[in-house]
C-alpha cells in the first residue's frame, strides 16, 4: 500500500524522485486530499532544503477552499497530492488532522509563512521571487519586504494579466524565472490557479514553488487580516466574507457547508470502522 510519504516523494508523472529531506512527514487524507502535519519551523526547513537542492519542488498551503476544489476536480486533487508539502493553512484542517490522529498538527498560514520564509532566505542567502497579484500590490509588497529584510535577494517579481496566458507567454514566463536563478518562488495566483501553475511547471523550474494565496495582499497592506482571536476560532472566513462579499460568497457559503457535511460523514465512518475492527 502506498503511504502518504511515498506519494509526496513522487513526481507529477508518478516516477520516484530522490528523497531530499529525510525528516518523516506524517499525513492524512481529508476528502481525498493529502494534508501534512507540520509547523512553521518544519515547513521552512523543508522548503529551504528543497531550494538548496535545485531540483524543483511544490508546496501547497491548503485551506477548506482548496480541499473542496480538489474534491470536485480529481486532476487537481492528484496534482496537490503529489506536492512535496501540503500545509494546513486553515484551522478546520488543523482540527481535521488532529481528529484523524495527528495531535501535533499546527497551522501554517500563508501570510505568516511568507515573511518568516523571507527572513530565513535572507539569512541563508537564498534568492526569492514573487509571481501574482496586481502591479500595485506587488510593488507595495516588495517595498515592505525590502524595508523589513534589507539583505533579502529579490531576484524576480511579476504580476501576470488576469486572463489565461498564451503558450508563448507561459514559456516566456518560465524562462524569465529560470534566468533569474530564483531559489524560492512565492506564487500568489489564488487557488486553484496557482496549484495548476506549479504542477504544470514542476518539471521545468529548478526553484521550489510555494503557493501562498492572498498573502501578497496582506503583506502589501492592501487587505486587512482577521483579528487573531477570530483566526484561532476558525472564523477568519467570516471576517473575509464580510469584507469581500461579492468576491468570496461562493467560496464560503457554498464550499464550507459541503465540507462540514462531507468531512463529518467521512470522520464518522472512519471512527465506526475502527470501533468495529477493535478487539472485544
Amino acid at each position: 500500500m502506498t503511504t502518504p510519504e511515498q506519494v509526496a516523494a513522487r513526481g507529477t508523472d508518478g516516477s520516484e524522485k530522490k528523497r531530499r529531506d529525510p525528516t518523516p512527514l506524517f499525513s492524512r487524507h481529508i476528502l481525498g486530499m493529502r494534508v501534512d502535519a507540520t509547523d512553521y519551523a518544519g515547513a521552512i526547513a523543508r522548503i529551504c532544503d528543497l531550494a538548496r537542492a535545485r531540483e524543483g519542488g511544490r508546496v501547497c498551503v491548503a485551506t477548506v477552499h482548496m480541499v473542496m476544489e480538489a474534491y470536485d476536480d480529481p486532476q487537481l486533487q492528484d496534482q496537490i497530492n503529489r506536492a512535496d508539502l501540503v500545509t494546513s493553512d486553515g484551522m478546520p484542517l488543523v482540527w481535521g488532522l488532529r481528529a484523524l490522529g495527528l495531535g501535533h498538527a499546527e497551522r501554517v498560514y500563508g501570510p505568516t509563512l511568507t515573511p518568516m520564509l523571507c527572513a530565513e532566505a535572507e539569512r541563508a542567502g537564498l534568492r526569492v521571487g514573487f509571481l501574482g497579484g496586481s502591479p500595485e500590490t506587488l510593488a507595495a509588497m516588495v517595498d515592505n519586504l525590502e524595508r523589513d529584510h534589507p539583505g533579502l535577494q529579490i531576484a524576480f517579481h511579476h504580476a501576470p494579466p488576469f486572463r489565461p496566458l498564451t503558450a508563448e507567454e507561459n514559456d516566456a514566463l518560465a524562462l524569465s524565472i529560470h534566468d533569474a536563478e530564483v531559489d524560492v518562488l512565492f506564487v500568489g495566483l489564488g487557488c486553484p490557479k496557482q496549484e495548476r501553475f506549479m504542477a504544470e511547471h514542476s518539471d521545468t523550474l529548478s526553484c521550489v514553488c510555494v503557493g501562498v494565496g492572498a498573502a501578497f495582499d496582506f503583506i502589501a497592506g492592501h487587505k486587512r487580516q482577521a483579528p487573531g482571536w477570530l483566526q484561532r476560532a476558525g472564523l477568519e472566513w467570516l471576517f473575509r466574507l464580510l469584507t469581500e462579499p461579492a468576491r468570496l460568497w461562493r467560496r464560503y457559503l457554498y464550499h464550507n457547508p459541503r465540507f462540514i457535511w462531507a468531512f463529518g460523514l467521512e470522520l464518522w465512518r472512519s471512527r465506526k470502522e475502527r470501533s468495529v475492527g477493535a478487539p472485544s
